[in-house]
């Protein structure tokens, strides 16, 4: 192995410093994208320094596969390592179209595939008991049913959840200004459900007092603070334990179980795609997967002569 070079000898990091403030600047890339971008591309960082390799031109073929096999040895979800390989990949086309490569020696690089994982989701009976779950004689539960309702009904990632400010709902209209992946903005339905649980939980009289750091947040604390994905993430897993729901689910179970739901009932695809507000539609195709699989289910289980032994 080449000796490790010091981190003034290497022209990455100013490089890779680029990248982001471009993808910042250019993509409009959110804060956790740029976060997960900067972290997957220190790893890379530190694996080229242990190899020696200070310049983009020494980025070879050769050290991409070597790096992959690094990824693999620390058996990583197949999915963590897909996604520090496409921050790699990435990272070396900025370089290509900077001038800094002629060729993109990612081009050839092959990975095992894994089986397409596809999207869990919630039966209905459980979204019912889920939806219930929240203790609505409380503040915080209150809360929790205006916050499950809304996912549901409009399909929002943690992100565009939390990010909900005020001004963005039109309760009469059942509408909601939902700001996406890229700072894009789209409308969402609000159903009649979400709508009563939003209003019961904004005119709260207990609500808690926002504080500035929040702005016009919708979804508040108990300290009046504009609510994580992280805190999101957690009272989703406490409305599941309280339903008595034992399989793990997230924010994102939701979403997925709205578009399911949707093409269950006869939705078109274009229009699951708007709603959940994706630039193309192979993004949406994976939820008819799901639907073929539930129906796959059904037929195996009912028909006399589905081939099921």
């Amino acid at each position: 192995m080449a000796p490790a070079t010091s981190k003034s000898e290497s022209e990455i990091p100013r490089l890779i410093a680029g990248f982001l403030k471009q993808l910042a600047a250019a993509r409009g890339a959110s804060p956790h994208t740029l976060r997960a971008y900067r972290a997957d591309l220190a790893e890379f960082t530190l694996f080229l320094d242990e190899r020696g390799i200070a310049r983009p031109r020494e980025i070879v073929p050769r050290a991409l596969r070597a790096f992959l096999v690094r990824l693999d040895e620390k058996q990583l979800a197949r999915t963590s390592v897909q996604r520090k390989l496409s921050s790699v990949r990435s990272f070396l086309k900025w370089l290509v179209d900077q001038g800094r490569l002629s060729t993109h020696p990612a081009a050839g690089l092959r990975q095992a595939r894994d089986s397409r994982r596809l999207p869990g989701c919630l039966e209905l009976p459980e979204i019912e008991r889920l939806l219930a779950a929240p203790d609505a004689s409380t503040t915080s539960g209150r809360r929790n049913r205006a916050l499950l309702e809304f996912m549901y009904s409009a399909g929002t990632r943690a992100a565009e959840t939390v990010g909900l400010e005020r001004d963005d709902l039109d309760l009469s209209r059942g509408i909601a200004r939902v700001r996406g992946k890229g700072r894009k903005e789209r409308l969402a339905a609000v159903g009649g459900p979400a709508r009563a649980a939003l209003r019961e939980y904004l005119t709260d009289p207990k609500r808690p007092k926002a504080r500035t750091v929040a702005g016009a947040a919708v979804f508040l604390s108990e300290r009046g603070t504009r609510l994580s994905t992280r805190s999101l993430q957690r009272i989703v897993e406490a409305e599941l334990a309280r339903a008595g729901i034992a399989r793990r689910a997230t924010p994102h179970t939701l979403r997925h179980s709205f578009a399911t739901h949707l093409l269950d009932r006869g939705a078109d695809l274009r229009e699951v795609q708007e709603l959940l507000g994706h630039a193309h539609l192979v993004t949406t195709q994976i939820y008819t997967h799901v639907s073929i699989e539930r129906l796959r289910e059904v037929y195996e289980k009912a028909h006399p002569r589905s081939g099921k032994r």
